[in-house]
């Protein structure tokens, strides 16, 4: 039963490009279907989370990531009555466009395009997720991309820039007029908000980078770790140590999915939004709860100063970047390096060819592609 103010697959703005509407699912579930099955989707299994694809098996990569926040992306959606299959490909798609080696390939693609291409335009993961959707994917004969929905496109596009949405056509508008996307793409944004922050903890954890006496000094962790102990009091036992982070982890997740949905009633109350267009012209309605709020960010801050910013994951950081740049640099001085398919006439088309080639690598490939080039 979707809410009035939910995304309706029969009242969706539409396509691209035209098509018969499906049989047997709606357009949202077709979406979904689409974007599992393109090349871009699979890649994210040897893409950088926080540690690098060959540095642990049971590390998170881009593809498990996405696969949680779809499913907390669900979950939350469940109980507003939000439409599940579009939430759910929103959710799937948001990571799409990402570099290998996480966001430190990101940011140094990024200043290449803006130092050896500035008329090109730079790069940023959440557009190219869009660009990949609408234009790189190539698996059908009609037109280029996956051809998604509206609906499900405006999810992809978290943030944008004013000189990009005004080259986005219809996608791009709400950053231009300040309305907002559907309560789904609103949603999806927390859903994956919620995810990293309690998953990177686990694989923090995991490698011996935090220890859990660190953690004991933010507030949620802490609250959760007294509460699983006062019910579980055997999981102090160093043997169970795997048991205690996992239920504390489980804990945190539900405490924030909880929060998110009974915020966000509370907004949708007070505004009485009756269809998704309502949504658009109210306030962001998807939400935490101030104290809650406080606490997330309280966490984000705790795993940047001593997670990302650790010395072993600068490291690897480093690194990355130095192949990123080498790879874009070589292939920017000789584009004979490349295959036809990526060799434009234009420079700046070439440019962003490049990226788009570059950005499309898993961690793996884009070693071995650097060996190739630089190691005799």
């Amino acid at each position: 039963m979707l809410a009035a103010y939910a995304c309706n697959p029969e009242q969706s703005q539409g396509r691209l490009y035209p098509e018969p509407p499906p049989s047997g699912r709606n357009a949202f579930q077709r979406d979904k279907d689409r974007i599992i099955h393109c090349n871009a989707f699979r890649r994210l299994e040897y893409k950088t989370q926080v540690f690098v694809n060959h540095e642990g098996d049971l590390f998170r990569t881009r593809l498990t990531h996405s696969i949680e926040v779809a499913q907390i992306a669900r979950a939350i959606a469940r109980r507003l009555g939000l439409h599940e299959d579009l939430i759910e490909a929103i959710a799937l798609a948001h990571d799409l466009g990402h570099t290998p080696f996480g966001h430190a390939g990101q940011e140094e693609l990024n200043l290449c395009m803006r130092e050896l291409a500035p008329e090109a335009g730079g790069f940023e993961h959440n557009l190219q997720s869009l660009r990949i959707v609408d234009h790189i994917e190539e698996r059908y004969a009609q037109f280029n991309g996956l051809n998604l929905c509206f609906e499900t496109r405006e999810g992809i596009l978290k943030h944008c820039n004013r000189r990009h949405a005004e080259r986005l056509g219809a996608v791009g508008l709400r950053f231009l007029n300040g309305t907002q996307p559907s309560l789904e793409a609103q949603v999806a944004n927390l859903a994956d908000e919620i995810a990293y922050n309690n998953h990177d903890i686990d694989d923090g954890l995991r490698s011996g980078l935090i220890t859990l006496e660190q953690l004991l000094e933010v507030q949620v962790f802490a609250e959760h770790h007294e509460l699983v102990l006062q019910q579980y009091p055997q999981l102090q036992a160093p043997t169970m140590r795997k048991r205690l982070i996992a239920e504390i982890i489980r804990r945190m997740i539900h405490t924030f999915v909880v929060d998110l949905s009974e915020t966000t009633l509370a907004n949708l109350a007070q505004h009485q939004p009756q269809s998704v267009d309502e949504v658009r012209q109210c306030p962001r309605l998807a939400a935490f709860s101030p104290d809650m709020r406080a606490q997330a960010d309280e966490l984000k801050r705790f795993l940047r100063q001593n997670l990302y910013y650790h010395d072993r994951v600068l490291r690897m950081t480093h690194k990355a970047r130095r192949i990123v740049r080498d790879l874009f640099e070589a292939f920017i001085a000789e584009p004979g390096l490349l295959a036809a398919e990526h060799r434009r006439e234009d420079f700046n088309e070439q440019a962003r060819a490049i990226a788009d080639y570059v950005a499309g690598m898993t961690d793996r490939f884009a070693i071995k592609e650097h060996r190739d080039l630089f190691v005799m």
